[in-house]
């Protein structure tokens, strides 16, 4: 039964991430292997997912506006501090970043029993540009694990940790 369930959610999330614009990386979904007295709904578990995907496409435009206001569509906390004062250290070198997220292995690991937080583990494969001014100066290819926990605010869910993992 369990396994059941894993594979409707899995293959209902994966049905919602391939509904995005083509212009989208690429996102495979994991089934969750979840223990706990709490059961993580399809739609929590898609919202999420989606929400988080989204929180991409903020950070790379306040990361290329050099914009740390806008994260607070997205982040909380710790990751929106961290990633502000990134934001702060390259106004004040005079360079901007621009991030193109191309592929992401997500799986759900964590969903706490007060429904407050839910922590996800993404592989991450990405673009990053920098510039000087308008000039660009060079690309570089980033393949990561992030450890991710998402918090729910009153219309979304928002990042809160947001940290690289050594592979």
């Amino acid at each position: 039964m369990r396994f059941l369930t894993a594979l409707t959610l899995a293959s209902a999330l994966g049905g919602a991430v391939a509904a995005f614009a083509a212009d989208r990386p690429v996102v495979r979904v994991e089934p969750p292997n979840l223990q706990g007295p709490r059961q993580l709904q399809q739609q929590t578990a898609k919202a999420a997912i989606q929400d988080y995907l989204e929180s991409w496409a903020v950070l790379r435009n306040a990361l290329s506006q050099n914009r740390p206001g806008l994260l607070d569509q997205a982040f909380i906390g710790d990751a929106d501090d961290e990633l502000a004062g990134t934001i702060k250290q390259q106004q004040s070198d005079g360079v901007h970043t621009d991030y193109r997220d191309k592929s992401h292995i997500i799986k759900i690991l964590f969903y706490s029993p007060d429904g407050l937080s839910i922590e996800l583990a993404d592989t991450v494969q990405y673009d990053v540009q920098l510039f000087d001014h308008d000039k660009a100066i060079g690309t570089e290819q980033v393949h990561t694990r992030y450890i991710v926990v998402l918090t729910p605010t009153e219309v979304r869910w928002r990042v809160r940790i947001f940290q690289a993992q050594p592979e």
